[in-house]
């Protein structure tokens, strides 16, 4: 593990040692940053995603943590004694660290995949809706006269098929949580 304070973070940043420092931290299993002041925070942040073009997730609980939290990729704030701030401006909010393992592991894992099942199904129902337009223009000898009405079309999109996005989203759930917290390695296979 690599322990960087924010004095050495300065001197860091202000010698143009960026490079030095993301070489060294790759070797690393974990870096931390400690007494640190929040343009530091959003500083490494920005490094890390200019640099190594990688997706960056950062943990605040308190005003200090705003700026790195908004530089991540994915933001989660812990509401806590240190106010609101950090879960305002964060894309997540959880009540303890401790449950950060099961919004990543669980309730990231279910998301990837409803995600991933709503795009075949858009793609599905959209190549279907095609289809029946292409084969009719050919029953009326491509007159471009229109099979549906224009609120028949708009009612297709909002009702009829609005049902299926909103049954996945809510029970679709390919693995139970218990499973994915003692298999945190099934968070790959969607990856």
């Amino acid at each position: 593990g690599l322990v960087i304070d924010g004095q050495t973070l300065n001197i860091i940043f202000q010698g143009g040692l960026e490079e030095k420092l993301l070489a060294l931290a790759q070797h690393c299993r974990s870096v931390l940053c400690c007494r640190t002041t929040p343009l530091h925070k959003s500083m490494v942040v920005k490094l890390v995603r200019r640099q190594l073009k990688v997706m960056t997730l950062s943990i605040g609980d308190g005003a200090n943590d705003v700026s790195m939290i908004q530089a991540a990729d994915v933001g989660i704030g812990i509401s806590g004694q240190d106010g609101m701030q950090a879960v305002m401006a964060s894309d997540f909010a959880i009540s303890r660290f401790k449950h950060l393992k099961k919004l990543l592991l669980v309730h990231g894992h279910w998301c990837y995949t409803r995600l991933a099942k709503m795009v075949i199904y858009f793609f599905y129902k959209n190549v279907c809706y095609v289809n029946l337009l292409f084969w009719y223009q050919f029953f009326c000898g491509f007159s471009g006269s229109s099979m549906v009405d224009y609120w028949q079309m708009i009612f297709f999109n909002l009702f009829f098929t609005s049902l299926p996005p909103l049954l996945f989203g809510i029970l679709d759930k390919d693995v139970s949580a218990e499973t994915l917290l003692h298999l945190p390695e099934l968070y790959k296979n969607g990856q």
